[in-house]
């Protein structure tokens, strides 16, 4: 089995970049042998779509699972729908991560840890209308209702 890890470097000692989609680097370790070959990212700098293009990325290299810190909305969607399954919120390094995949110790994650730029409810920065409207009515001067 393959899995990819977000890491900072280039080997099994490198520890896990909390960034999926800006990660420096993808270490894909084969679980059966422990070889590994690792990637540099290309979508670091990408002004949008780094989780995106990172989720395919590791899809077409046929990882499995992925281990990582945050993963976004998108690419969350991307592996999601090729069957990839998600740790997220790990820490460590590499080959500590995958030891503990082994053992059976890590959490599957099914929801992204951080917020996408563009939200599917209305846009970026749209609120929700959840404000409890406490401010008074109160226009200029304090009077109510008052207006010019």
């Amino acid at each position: 089995m393959k899995i990819a890890v977000s890491a900072n470097g280039k080997d099994l000692d490198a520890h896990i970049d909390p960034r999926f989609g800006r990660c420096s680097y993808f270490v894909i370790v084969d679980t059966d042998n422990m070889s590994f070959e690792a990637y540099d990212n290309e979508n670091t700098g990408l002004a949008g779509g780094a989780g995106i293009q990172s989720a395919q990325f590791v899809v077409s290299k046929g990882a499995e699972v992925v281990i990582t810190g945050n993963v976004g909305p998108n690419a969350l969607r991307v592996l999601s729908a090729a069957g990839v399954r998600r740790f997220i919120g790990q820490e460590g390094t590499v080959s500590r991560a995958i030891d503990e995949y082994k053992k059976g110790s890590l959490r599957s994650m099914s929801e992204a840890s951080i917020s996408g730029l563009a939200s599917t409810s209305g846009g970026a920065g749209m609120g929700r209308g959840m404000g409890r409207g406490r401010g008074g009515g109160r226009g200029m001067r304090g009077r109510m209702g008052a207006s010019r």
